[in-house]
């Protein structure tokens, strides 16, 4: 009897943690956001520890006046200065909570502003995130659309 009773609490312990990692791993995606000049789409990716990586993908302005791509200009580290703005990575070691059903643990970049803030982020629905950068409680909200 025992011995059904741990075998059945294993089972079910090892379905919720496949299940929070199916809901950590639902983040995974290209999503796109900004309108017009200022749309961009960000690539989320898995990396080997568990956590998640945001990189830019794709952004509609990629060209200044004399055909160059723009490059992370402001970018607080001077050795990514010349990354071309399609390639930045905007985020790193981002960590799903399941108990708060979101991510956070890291900071998001902001290429325009060059700075970091905290960053969670959260799904609206099955298509739709929220993604929150802040400081000391004061931030923005964007709506990230997967595609």
């Amino acid at each position: 009897m025992w011995r059904f009773i741990l075998a059945l609490c294993a089972v079910l312990l090892g379905g919720t943690a496949l299940l929070a990692q199916n809901r950590a791993d639902d983040i995974i995606g290209v999503y796109s956001s900004g309108t017009g000049r200022d749309a961009y789409k960000v690539r989320i990716t898995k990396l080997s520890d568990g956590t998640y990586k945001g990189a830019v993908c794709w952004v509609a302005d990629k060209y200044d006046a004399s055909g160059n791509v723009y490059t992370d200009v402001n970018n607080p580290d001077r050795s990514l200065r010349s990354t071309p703005i399609d390639q930045v990575v905007i985020f790193s070691g981002l960590k799903f909570y399941p108990n708060k059903n979101n991510w956070g643990g890291t900071k998001i970049y902001d290429p325009k502003r060059g700075i970091r803030v905290n960053v969670t982020i959260s799904f609206e629905n099955a298509r739709t995130l929220k993604v929150r950068g802040s400081v000391l409680g004061i931030g923005e909200t964007e709506t990230w659309i997967k595609e």
